[in-house]
């Protein structure tokens, strides 16, 4: 699993977002969409709005077989469960 580079700002790979009339409906179901660094990978995508935004990880779970774990992996599109994320405030 890559990181992000060391001294590498998380603002850099998640660069504004997107308002557009279908991704200002999504954020009616929790969905956000941002612009990101075409290099950026998804792996790094994640790592910063985890960064940005304190995302958690996915919960671990026990299951008949053994212990599984909720999927934590994070796209362009964030679906939000409860609450919002503030994408309009002041991102100094």
């Amino acid at each position: 699993m890559s990181t992000i580079e060391a001294g590498k700002n998380p603002r850099d790979i998640i660069l504004k977002p997107v308002t557009t009339e279908k991704s200002l409906a999504l954020m009616d179901l929790g969905k956000y969409t941002f612009e990101v660094d075409p290099r950026a990978n998804k792996t790094e995508i994640k790592i910063a709005l985890e960064r940005i935004f304190g995302v958690r990880k996915g919960k671990p779970y026990r299951t008949r077989n053994g212990i599984g774990k909720r999927k934590d992996v994070k796209r362009a599109i964030v679906t939000v469960r409860e609450g919002t994320i503030d994408i309009f405030g002041d991102q100094a």
